[in-house]
C-alpha cells in the first residue's frame, strides 16, 4: 500500500458519513469533482476500492468499513486534540479499552473494571464483548488496552500477548430459590438428571466442569449450552435449570437472578487473567484494576463473610 494522504482521508471519512459525494462537497465547501478525484486517488494507495456503487447509492466496500473504522478513530481523536488545545477539556477524561471474552462472567469483569471508575481521575471505559481470539486480535493492533478472559493466551499463538493471572474461585451451583431445597439435600449426587445449563463444549470451563461429573458418576440433563454467561444465567433465572458460577460472585448472583446456591466445590476453578501486549503492565488504570483484583477480588476470607451473611 502507498503512503496514505490524510486529505484524501478525510474526504472519503466524510463522503461515508455523509451517505453521498453531494453532502460531502457541502460540508467541505467543495466541489464533487474534487472529492471524486481524491476518492480515487485513496482507492489506489489502499489497492482496492472503498465504496461500491448501489443503484445510485454509495456502500461501503468490505475494505472501505475497516478504513471507515480507523478513519472514524483518527478524526475523533483529531477532534479532541483540538478541543484541549483550546483550553476546552485539559482536564478530560482518559479511555481505557476492555475487551472481555464473551464466556466471562459478567459480574467477575466489572467487579474488576469497576476500580477504574472511582479513580481521582476522569476515566472513560470502552468495553468490547467477543471471542478470545478476536480480541487477541483487536489488543495486537492496540485497539484494546487489556482483554480480560478465563484462560489464558493459546499455546502457539503468533501474536504478541502475555496472560497476567488475577485469581481464581472454586465454583457454586444454583437453582431457582423455589427449586433449591430438591437439589441440596445430597449434593451433589442430587445433580444426577438435574437439568443442567452448561457453557458451550469449547470453552475450558465446559471441560472441568465435564470431569467433575465423571468423576463424581454424575450424569445431569443437560438442557442448554452457552457461549454467553449471562444468557446462561437468564435462563437460571426463568428456571430452566442448574448452573454453575464462581463461588466469589454466589451473593450478586443470588440477588440478581433469584437464585439460591444447592452446593459448592472447590475441585472445579476458574482461573481468571487479564492480557496484555507487554510483559510489564504500563497502563496507569490497567495496573490499578489487576491490583485491586489480585488483593480483594479472589479473597477467600471475604467469600467465607458473604456465605455467613447469606446463612
Amino acid at each position: 500500500m502507498r503512503h496514505l494522504n490524510y486529505s484524501h482521508l478525510q474526504y472519503f471519512w466524510a463522503v461515508a458519513r455523509e451517505g453521498s459525494i453531494a453532502r460531502a462537497s457541502q460540508s467541505l465547501h467543495l466541489t464533487p469533482q474534487t472529492i471524486s478525484g481524491q476518492l480515487k486517488l485513496l482507492d489506489e494507495a489502499v489497492g482496492k476500492p472503498l465504496f461500491n456503487r448501489v443503484g445510485r447509492r454509495l456502500v461501503l466496500s468490505d475494505m472501505g468499513r475497516v478504513v471507515f473504522e480507523y478513519a472514524d478513530e483518527i478524526f475523533s481523536v483529531g477532534a479532541e486534540l483540538a478541543s484541549v488545545v483550546r483550553g476546552n477539556h485539559l482536564t478530560g477524561p482518559t479511555t481505557l479499552n476492555v475487551g472481555i471474552v464473551s464466556s466471562m462472567p459478567k459480574l467477575i469483569a466489572e467487579r474488576i473494571v469497576a476500580p477504574a471508575l472511582m479513580s481521582d481521575q476522569p476515566i472513560r471505559v470502552r468495553c468490547t464483548e467477543a471471542s478470545l481470539e478476536q480480541l487477541l486480535s483487536e489488543l495486537a493492533v492496540h485497539k484494546l488496552d487489556i482483554v480480560l478472559s478465563d484462560q489464558p493466551v493459546p499455546d502457539g499463538l503468533s501474536l504478541k500477548a502475555y496472560a497476567h493471572r488475577l485469581g481464581e474461585s472454586g465454583m457454586s451451583f444454583f437453582a431457582l430459590r423455589s427449586k433449591a431445597r430438591r437439589y441440596r439435600g445430597k449434593f451433589p449426587g442430587s445433580l444426577n438428571d438435574a437439568p443442567m445449563l452448561l457453557p458451550s463444549q469449547h470453552s475450558a470451563l465446559r471441560r472441568r466442569l465435564d470431569d467433575w461429573f465423571e468423576t463424581h458418576e454424575l450424569s445431569p440433563r443437560i438442557v442448554g449450552e452457552f457461549d454467553d454467561s449471562a444468557l446462561l444465567k437468564a435462563f437460571g433465572e426463568a428456571g430452566a435449570g442448574v448452573f454453575a458460577a464462581p463461588s466469589v460472585i454466589e451473593e450478586e448472583v443470588c440477588r440478581m437472578y433469584r437464585m439460591a446456591v444447592v452446593g459448592q466445590t472447590d475441585e472445579i476453578k476458574e482461573r481468571f487473567y487479564a492480557i496484555s501486549p507487554e510483559r510489564r503492565l504500563k497502563h496507569e488504570s490497567v495496573v490499578m484494576i489487576t491490583e485491586t483484583a489480585r488483593a480483594g477480588l479472589f479473597d477467600r476470607d471475604c467469600l467465607k463473610r458473604n456465605r455467613r451473611n447469606q446463612k
